[in-house]
């Protein structure tokens, strides 16, 4: 047994228990029988390049990771990996430049798979004042500006809620994703002090659907609904992990408020 079947083995196994699927599951969805994903995992046998790929679809096993597990299996990478301003994402650019300005008077950013800031609207500046410098200095992290003693924390009225919402999301994305930087993120993020939230003095419907970023402002408390938006199918890894965040107002008042900030 050499230490490439060995290594394949692993990887696959550790992916297949991250999904919670049993070696039949597993085998049934990708045809292949539980004898042979067995000997897959235990290294006695070695995957195709072509069952990689099934194995990793099947696992949803980020892009990133996906040419991990092709070179640990001896075979190259298929997916590309470029900065985002290389020519060949001048498209892909634009789509986001689109996005962000579509979203006006509405805040937008887009980050990469650790939440680093690459770009923002101009709707994002009022909610940003008073944020220390440091953070938001490049590489800015919207997370870590997010939750920060010195960023937007001691102005967002429900803090506990949405402290408690972003620490989820950002455990379930380590779950998914095994990424070590998320998880550092993570851990950094949990330690940031947890005062006591100033509860709102309206509750909104916004409130019975989903956590709502509350967060005062120099055009009075705002507060937020978020979506996130990403490519479809992508083929490249820098693309695959970029995402737009888009904030929509929660009331009326937020709305009427990011018109006038912006027509002012």
């Amino acid at each position: 047994m050499d230490n490439a079947r060995l290594e394949i083995g692993t990887e696959i196994r550790a992916w297949r228990q991250r999904r919670r699927m049993s070696q039949l599951d597993l085998a049934l969805d990708t045809e292949v029988s539980a004898r042979h994903l067995s000997f897959l995992e235990t290294g006695r046998s070695r995957p195709s390049r072509d069952l990689v790929l099934r194995l990793a679809e099947r696992l949803q096993v980020p892009i990133r990771e996906r040419n991990r597990l092709l070179v640990s299996a001896g075979f190259a990478p298929v997916f590309s990996e470029r900065s985002l301003s290389d020519e060949a994402f001048a498209a892909a650019r634009r789509a986001i430049d689109r996005l962000l300005t579509a979203q006006e008077p509405y805040p937008a950013l887009a980050v990469d798979r650790h939440w680093t800031l690459l770009q923002a609207n101009a709707a994002i500046a009022p909610l940003l004042a008073g944020v220390a410098p440091s953070l938001l200095e490049a590489p800015a992290n919207v997370l870590r500006i997010s939750l920060h003693p010195d960023g937007l924390a001691p102005r967002i009225v429900n803090l506990a809620d949405w402290r408690a919402h972003v620490l989820e999301r950002l455990h379930r994305q380590v779950a998914a994703t095994a990424d070590s930087g998320l998880a550092e993120l993570l851990e950094e993020l949990a330690a940031y002090p947890s005062p006591r939230a100033r509860q709102p003095t309206v509750v909104t419907m916004a409130d019975e659907i989903a956590v709502p970023l509350m967060i005062e402002t120099e055009a009075g408390t705002l507060s937020f609904l978020t979506t996130t938006t990403i490519f479809g199918t992508p083929i490249d890894v820098t693309l695959s992990e970029i995402a737009i965040e888009s904030f929509f107002p929660a009331d009326p008042g937020t709305a009427e408020a990011l018109r006038r900030l912006q027509s002012g």
